[in-house]
This record gives C-alpha cells, structure tokens and sequence, in this order.
C-alpha cells in the first residue's frame, strides 16, 4: 500500500453510491482508475477537481487492487468546453478516442500532452472545429506508432506524389496511384500541411492553416486512417 501524486486529466466520471464517483484519470504513465469518495457531496473538497476533462493534480492512495482519491488540486477546468455545446461535442469525441488507446501502465505522456494541447485549442482558440480534430487524429495516429510515409511514393520511391494511400500507408505517385483504387488525390498545401503535422513541435501543431477545400481533404483522410488503424468507426 501506497500514495501516489500525479497529474492528470479526467476523462470519465461514474456516479457510484449515493455520493461516490468512480474516475479514470489519464496520466503521464497511463490510465488510474479511482474511487472518489463522497466526491459529489455538495461542501466535498473533491467536487470541482473530479468533473469531467478537469486537469489537476491528484493524491491516490493505492490499495491491494485498487486507487482511491484522497485529495485534488485542480489546474485547468476548460470552463469554455462547458458553455459551448459544439466545442463540448468535439472535445468529448477526441475523449473517446483517447479512452480507445491509452491503457495502465503506458507511457501517455505525449498523448497526455497532444490531448491537452487540443483541448486548450477547442475552448480557447476560434478556429475551425472539424479542422482541429483533423490535425489531432493525424498527430496521433504518429504517436501511436502509424506514421504514414510522405516524403516519397511507397511502391517506387517517387518523389512526385500527389496521392494519399489508406492501403499502403502514404503518399502516392500518379503511376501507382493507379493501381491502388483507395487514393484520394491531394493538394500541394494538403500534402504540407500532413508533413508539418507529422514534426511539427507540439506547442505549434496548431499554429497554420489552410484553405476549406484542404481542411476537408485533411479531414478526409484524418477520418478514414484512423478508423482505419484503430478498426473502429468513429462518426465525426
């Protein structure tokens, strides 16, 4: 038996009992799952640091097989995410698919920093929202290890691409391209803006933009390789 301080992010809340919550905290080292104990009591000290997506730092008592909460410093409630319905709707849809791939005992701290990154970009940043869960699906998908090739055609090293591959996990020459009926064209600027997304530092990711017509090839593709790598279909 131990205590444990960390910082993390709550990405789902439980009630439980009459005045109970069950957490899962997303950490630099992986999920926690945790009781909060009288947590929804209206005078509890844990009220504000166990909402959902509150970031802050929190003291876990570990138990033989299980975590309990026994205090919380709360650093960041997104209060923005929770007035604006549409920012709400996204945030809890890239929630989603953090809670698909992140496990216990995992090194989440880029994930963890990609997430909150996002968040901070959705509340208090006005830019396109679709256009934001893009450039998240597509960082992500790097970190989780299905970095697509674009710095030359995947069949025959071309440097003259032009095609995005679902298939074969890249970029495309117009030859090859035509044996591979699951391209999609792209742009010049869509093809840049997939290269910077791919290195770009992560204080950064978001600091460019493009045109509509580009968002929504960026965002086709974002959708289809990530339901495509993470099996699994993801409306928005």
């Amino acid at each position: 038996m131990s205590t444990i301080e960390t910082k993390g992010i709550i990405i789902s809340e439980n009630n439980m009992g009459d005045f109970d919550k069950m957490l899962t905290i997303l950490t630099p080292n992986g999920k926690i799952s945790c009781s909060a104990k009288g947590a929804r009591r209206p005078k509890s000290q844990l009220m504000a640091g166990t909402q959902f997506l509150c970031f802050g730092e929190y003291m876990l008592f570990k138990g033989s097989n299980t975590y309990t909460l026994n205090s919380c410093n709360t650093i960041e409630l997104f209060y923005n995410l929770r007035i604006d319905l549409d920012k709400l709707q996204y945030a809890a849809h890239i929630t989603k698919i953090i809670q698909d791939v992140t496990y216990e005992n995992q090194n989440t701290y880029k994930i963890l920093q990609l997430y909150l990154n996002t968040l901070y970009v959705i509340a208090n940043i006005e830019m396109d929202l679709k256009f934001i869960c893009s450039i998240f699906k597509i960082r992500l998908m790097c970190l989780l290890g299905f970095k697509p090739r674009l710095d030359r055609c995947v069949n025959c090293s071309s440097e003259e691409v032009n095609h995005f591959s679902f298939k074969d996990n890249g970029l495309k020459c117009i030859n090859c391209s035509k044996q591979d009926t699951g391209t999609i064209e792209i742009s010049e600027s869509t093809k840049n803006a997939l290269r910077y997304i791919e290195v770009a530092p992560a204080k950064k990711l978001f600091s460019f933009n493009i045109s509509d017509e580009n968002k929504k090839q960026l965002e086709i593709i974002a959708k289809i390789y990530t339901n495509s790598k993470l099996e699994k279909e993801y409306k928005m």
